[in-house]
């Protein structure tokens, strides 16, 4: 299952949450060398003390996670501005409501392995691309901008999203590290779908309190 949490939610998913930072060292700073902030197998950085969203795949019991991507709004501080500047052109103006950032997102291809030992770790990422569409179409982002190392541009085409590089930089890492922008709409969706073969949405919103379904989706404090 796919679960959107918010700040107000931090505590009740706090192992899921763990998960996912501790996911993220594995990932990022040990397999591709990032220079990233670790402490006690942990990567977290300010960003996350600025009570972004975070997107989870888990099992339906909710204890073991999958994968996790972060979503912050371009309308604050973002890591595309002020640590991935060098990857696109001084033209291009990435800051607007609609326009969402996408940082931090990976598998956890052992976890995968051992419970979907049928699943390429290719298409768990394409899967997760396709509920990351899902849940940024139901919370009125029409575009998601994400930094990326050049050899995900083939996972990213498999799954049928929508992608303009729009530069890219070396001195990130291992490898350059890229820009790109990602149309999120029905199209697209419906694209996705059709290429992974996918019938049924993988992310269901959930329901809140009338009291507080006028209010948007995504809040931030």
């Amino acid at each position: 299952m796919y679960l959107l949490i918010q700040a107000h939610e931090y505590q009740k998913y706090g192992k899921l949450l763990d998960q996912s930072f501790r996911l993220r060292k594995r990932v990022f700073a040990d397999r591709l060398g990032w220079e990233v902030c670790v402490y006690d197998h942990r990567e977290r950085d300010r960003y996350d003390d600025l009570h972004p969203a975070y997107l989870l795949w888990c099992d339906e019991d909710r204890s073991q996670l999958y994968g996790s991507v972060r979503l912050m709004p371009t309308t604050g501080p973002t890591l595309l501005y002020d640590v991935f500047r060098e990857t696109f052109p001084d033209a291009c103006d990435l800051i607007a409501p609609g326009l969402w950032e996408g940082t931090r997102m990976c598998i956890d291809e052992d976890a995968i392995d051992r419970d979907f030992p049928d699943m390429r770790p290719d298409r768990a990422f394409c899967l997760l691309l396709l509920a990351l569409c899902e849940a940024a179409l139901a919370n009125g982002i029409n575009t998601m901008i994400s930094n990326y190392e050049p050899h995900m541009r083939r996972v990213y085409q498999k799954a049928g999203a929508e992608l303009d590089e729009l530069g890219r930089s070396d001195g990130y890492g291992r490898y350059p590290v890229c820009c790109g922008a990602f149309e999120v709409s029905p199209r697209v969706l419906r694209a996705m779908r059709d290429k992974l073969q996918v019938g049924s949405p993988l992310y269901h919103r959930r329901a809140f309190p009338s009291r507080v379904a006028a209010a948007p989706a995504l809040q931030f404090a």
